[in-house]
């Protein structure tokens, strides 16, 4: 089953980003609380959404996503900012029924792009999300300002 997370599901949320933490080969990089996630997720000012696939009763994934827009578009899409399913529950389906209800938010609200990041390595997710019809944009180059340079750039 998947549905829209609820305020209940912020702790298994939080586990579920660690797992995905050190799947993903960083495991100290979780810095968020899980007030972090409430008030991004639940808070006055929500920056973010989140559905979560159920296994018997128990969550075992989740998809976390923003808005966002694209001047050549005109029109918002939708960022998956994580997508994770527990290693056991892989292979249920669980994964592909929450990229659906996302590619159906997308859809039902007249948004032109749905997109995501995915490492280098991970062959098996790029595999997966190539079976889906999805294509990789090999010609963008992330770059970021973090840390201190965030600030110390802040300060010109």
């Amino acid at each position: 089953m998947i549905r829209p997370a609820t305020s209940a599901d912020v702790p298994v949320l939080l586990e579920l980003v660690r797992a995905l933490a050190v799947y993903e080969k960083e495991p100290d990089a979780v810095k968020a609380s899980e007030e972090d996630l409430h008030e991004a997720l639940f808070g006055a000012d929500h920056v973010a959404s989140c559905h979560v696939a159920e296994h018997e009763g128990v969550v075992v994934g989740f998809a976390l996503w923003y808005r966002t827009f694209s001047t050549w578009t005109g029109r918002p899409g939708l960022w998956l900012e994580d997508l994770f399913v527990r290693p056991e529950a892989r292979g249920t389906g669980l994964g592909k029924a929450l990229l659906v209800e996302l590619a159906r938010t997308a859809e039902a609200n007249g948004w032109t792009r749905f997109e995501w990041w995915v490492l280098d390595w991970n062959t098996p997710a790029q595999g997966f999300y190539r079976s889906l019809g999805a294509l990789p944009q090999d010609e963008w180059t992330v770059w970021r300002v973090d840390g201190q340079t965030l600030p110390r750039l802040a300060r010109g």
